[in-house]
């Protein structure tokens, strides 16, 4: 019997955190709304529920442990389907994530996936044409160059691979236990005092 995506995401992730009846109904009900969608039009390349599992959600959700405790405002930069803003929202309700997405058609999926979610919202809009200030600013499939140059928020956080991590002096660089040679890279501002 093939294994069910809310089984397998909660074993998967399960060494990092324990995800709530609740928040696997979420996640599943993105996961079965993302594989109805990706039928019509290509959110995803990545198919195979093990792959999506993994390197779709697992991903999206370790990079929220990795943020600091606390009501954060975090803008998902390059959203696509919702990762990683979409999981981290559902993993952490106690932040205000918005997914900003140039790509109406998809910004049309992440405004029907995040219904009911009341610390999810959608821009559908270029990140360049953001004018507002955020705590953190995730993303991935995005060059961190690029989101550096957005300077949305003085935190960032990126999903990345090795190549991009070489550009990346001063960051905290952690390995990700899917996929091979993926990273977290964390970028934090201190405030300097006196």
């Amino acid at each position: 019997m093939p294994e069910s995506f809310r089984a397998l995401l909660a074993q998967e992730f399960a060494p990092y955190a324990t995800l709530s009846i609740s928040q696997l109904d979420l996640l599943e009900q993105h996961y079965t709304l993302l594989e109805r969608w990706n039928a019509r039009m290509n959110l995803t390349r990545i198919r195979k529920l093990e792959d999506v599992v993994r390197l779709h959600y697992c991903e999206s959700l370790f990079l929220g442990t990795l943020l600091p405790a606390g009501n954060l405002t975090i803008a998902d930069v390059g959203s696509g389907p919702g990762f990683p803003g979409f999981p981290i929202a559902v993993l952490r309700p106690d932040c205000a994530v918005t997914l900003i997405e140039s790509h109406q058609r998809k910004a049309v999926f992440l405004r029907e996936a995040s219904r009911g979610l009341p610390n999810i919202r959608v821009l559908a809009s270029r990140a360049e044409d953001v004018h507002e200030q955020f705590d953190w600013c995730v993303s991935r499939a995005v060059t961190p160059a690029e989101i550096l140059a957005l300077n949305l928020a003085p935190n960032t956080a990126l999903l990345i691979g090795e190549e991009d991590a070489k550009s990346l002096q001063g960051w905290k660089l952690v390995t990700i236990p899917w996929g091979r040679g993926r990273l977290a890279g964390l970028k934090f501002h201190v405030e300097r005092v006196g």
